[in-house]
């Protein structure tokens, strides 16, 4: 076992001080008295372009909450399907080889993935970690190639299964496989084609950032309170996955039934569309607030009722939680969900909230009714439900306790130290 200050690289294609649990990782292990590295590209999510802060002034950015962070040169994401390509292969070529030039003399006792998509972005990590002879973990956040297909991103089952193929190399030679969700393991472990250990296939959910335990009694400037209406507020990506039309088919429904506020806060790729949509069927109980940093969405959730979380029915999504819903949790209000399997399972475990199946637009209006006619004492002992299972399940200093036991315990695949 390490003992003392441990030395830690994390390795993500995205960082920058708005990128939430990623930098909130560095910090903590900082925070720990841990020596801590972070190997990423140019900032350029989610614009497409290099920001201009860094532009100007990149040596404001080697330095995070005292963690060093070395970036390297990529080609920006842009705005095609192309140029997305081609991001994702630059960070793996230009992490692996320049990467590997600007952490040389460097020892790590663990490496860390952040993958949340392109998973690609793990092979970097693992040739520094044979280079420097340090056991890589990847923290699996979405199945791929399942998910690839579940958002609509690949069609074709002759790439899907290149990508299977590529996955599979890169859990092979993975030391551990951090998974966000239990129900992903049957997936992950069928990528895995060489023999790995059960103990390497290690549970590691998301947690809430710091802000969400207590929430402001001022509420928020964006958004005024409205004691007369009930208010349901969603945060996040503002993509097809999370089926924006079957929500406003039931705002629209409830117009002149229930009073109900529906705040919308975020932005992608329906963000234009849930724009004409609103303004085309006059639905003044849509507010489309727009996309606002992290340190505003505590003051949101304080002005809001009800916090909304969904997903497509898919068998992909039905595996994941999304990481609102640790936030949520943590906030203390209580969940709407549709959505299915293991955010569905933790939200009436936790009786946080109510949930109902993926797509279901009759169980989304049944269950807002419900949560709009119960009294305030009862949706605030829902919410404290959930905040109670929060800190049972998700809280930040046990799951990074069992992180950095990991890294003291972990050894390389092959058996070597």
């Amino acid at each position: 076992m390490r003992e003392g200050k441990l030395k830690i690289l994390i390795v993500s294609q995205y960082f920058w001080p708005e990128n939430m649990r990623v930098n909130d990782m560095a910090e903590e292990l900082v925070r720990r008295g841990h020596e801590v590295t972070v190997l990423t590209a140019l900032p350029n999510y989610p614009e497409g372009q290099v920001f201009d802060g860094y532009r100007k002034a990149p040596e404001q950015f080697a330095n995070y909450q005292g963690a060093e962070v070395v970036r390297v040169p990529f080609i920006p994401r842009g705005k095609r399907s192309l140029t997305l390509v081609l991001n994702y292969l630059s960070f793996v070529v230009s992490g692996s080889l320049l990467g590997s030039w600007k952490l040389r003399g460097k020892e790590f006792d663990g490496i860390f993935v952040y993958a949340v998509s392109p998973i690609m972005s793990a092979i970097p990590a693992l040739l520094i970690g044979r280079l420097k002879k340090a056991p890589v973990s990847v923290w699996v956040l979405d199945l791929w190639p399942e998910t690839l297909r579940a958002v609509g991103v690949v069609h074709d089952d002759r790439a899907l299964a290149l990508v299977g193929r590529m996955v599979s190399w890169i859990y092979n030679r993975t030391d551990y496989l951090l998974l966000q969700s239990r129900a992903f393991l049957d997936s992950v472990r069928s990528y895995c084609t060489r023999p790995i250990e059960d103990e390497r296939l290690v549970y590691f959910p998301s947690w809430a950032e710091d802000g969400f335990n207590e929430l402001p009694e001022g509420g928020s400037p964006l958004l005024a309170r409205a004691p007369d209406e009930f208010t349901i507020l969603f945060a996040g990506n503002l993509g097809e996955a999370q089926d924006f039309p079957a929500i406003l088919d039931v705002a629209e429904a409830l117009r002149n039934t229930v009073k109900v506020r529906w705040v919308l806060v975020g932005d992608g790729r329906m963000s234009e569309w849930l724009q004409r949509e609103v303004t085309q069927r006059n639905l003044d109980n849509v507010l489309l607030l727009g996309r606002h940093p992290l340190e505003a969405m505590p003051g949101l959730f304080a002005t809001a009722d009800a916090l909304l979380v969904s997903l497509k029915t898919n068998e992909v999504f039905a595996k994941t939680i999304p990481g609102k819903v640790q936030a949520y949790l943590a906030s203390g209000k209580p969940v709407l969900g549709m959505i299915g399997g293991e955010a569905a399972r933790v939200i009436e475990e936790s009786g946080a909230g109510l949930a109902c199946a993926s797509g279901d637009q009759q169980g989304l209006s049944r269950i807002v009714q419900q949560m709009a006619a119960m009294t305030h004492p009862q949706r605030i002992a829902m919410g404290q439900a959930g905040k109670r299972y929060y800190d049972d399940q998700f809280a930040k200093e046990k799951i990074f306790s069992n992180l950095e036991r990991l890294f003291r315990q972990g050894t390389r695949r092959d058996g070597k130290q």
